[in-house]
């Protein structure tokens, strides 16, 4: 439209001539352009409408953080085993540890409870990262005089395995099969093993070699650590709220922003030449509360948990292919 025939509708419009309403002159031009058949005027054409997919980027977060059932998919769990294999660890499935954040204004009734080797009141993150640094698994809000196997207890990181819910890990390691993954921290963490954080003091070139690598990939969940607090100073400060709730609100929201920029940021070079096959999905099942034969099979899951023979042929078979894959190179 040329600016004169708009002056000119504005000023010789009777709804126009007396009032300077924004919202009805932008109506104006809108029924002008209509009723002439014109596209958009020379004055909207200035102006660069970006479609940020606002809906589809609210689906997304909710699929991946709140729904049923959140991130990890079985593809996330294929992709993370087939990029921990190439690191010389078949099956492991990420590294665990745990993060104290300070909680300032902890009341006096509960600081001797939430008071533990840092010598101030803290409240406990337990996670599990990835070697992008995506955290996968969080799980906050135990009192700070706990220790991580007192953490580990109280998570319901195996919960889904326990239940049958989880997705199927099968894997061979120096000509032995398993079916469950495993966790690196101090030491391994076995989806079957004991809590125990510590193993012997490395001897042979075999066992340094496996405690250097061990080392190595276990910094995954430090480094992640270690970039949320740097990214969000609200986490790297002590804690200054009062209700724990509000804390938890607090570590829930910046942990979903830090996976949301590390998806942003993911380089999936490293990962495009890698062959594996996506596993297989395992649907949702109600738990019962009855005594049923689903619970025997619970109870019988959570001692495979905890079996302390596989956790040492794990750490020795580990040991062995790892020997095998880097001694030649």
């Amino acid at each position: 439209m040329a600016p004169n025939r708009l002056h000119d509708l504005i000023m010789n419009d009777s709804d126009f001539s007396d009032s300077d309403n924004e919202l009805e002159l932008l109506e104006a031009i809108a029924r002008y352009q209509e009723e002439n058949g014109e596209g958009s005027s020379s004055l909207s054409q200035r102006r660069t409408v970006i479609n940020r997919d606002t809906l589809g980027g609210q689906k997304r977060l909710f699929d991946d953080y709140f729904a049923e059932l959140p991130s990890p998919n079985a593809a996330d769990i294929a992709r993370l085993l087939a990029v921990n294999e190439s690191r010389g660890f078949p099956g492991m499935v990420g590294s665990l540890d745990c993060m104290h954040w300070k909680w300032k204004n902890c009341p006096a009734a509960w600081k001797g409870m939430y008071t533990g080797h840092v010598r101030e009141p803290t409240i406990i993150l337990e996670a599990v990262a990835s070697y992008d640094l995506w955290i996968w698994h969080a799980f906050f809000g135990v009192p700070g005089a706990n220790n991580d196997i007192n953490v580990l207890e109280r998570s319901p990181l195996f919960t889904e395995l326990s239940q049958g819910r989880a997705p199927p890990i099968n894997f061979n390691i120096n000509g032995n099969e398993y079916d469950m993954g495993y966790y690196l921290t101090d030491g391994i963490y076995p989806q079957w093993a004991t809590f125990v954080k510590t193993i012997p003091s490395p001897q042979g070139n075999k066992k340094k070699l496996f405690a250097q690598l061990q080392e190595s990939a276990r910094k995954d969940v430090e480094r992640a650590f270690g970039v949320l607090q740097a990214r969000f100073a609200i986490v790297r400060g002590p804690g200054q709220f009062w209700h724990r709730k509000t804390l938890k609100y607090i570590m829930r929201a910046c942990i979903i922003m830090h996976n949301m920029i590390v998806e942003d940021e993911r380089d999936h070079n490293g990962v495009a030449n890698l062959d594996f096959d996506p596993l297989d999905h395992t649907p949702l099942v109600e738990v019962s509360h009855d005594r049923t034969t689903e619970l025997m099979e619970l109870i019988r899951q959570h001692h495979r948990i905890r079996d302390r023979a596989s956790h040492s042929q794990l750490q020795a078979d580990l040991i062995e292919h790892q020997w095998q894959m880097y001694s030649q190179s």
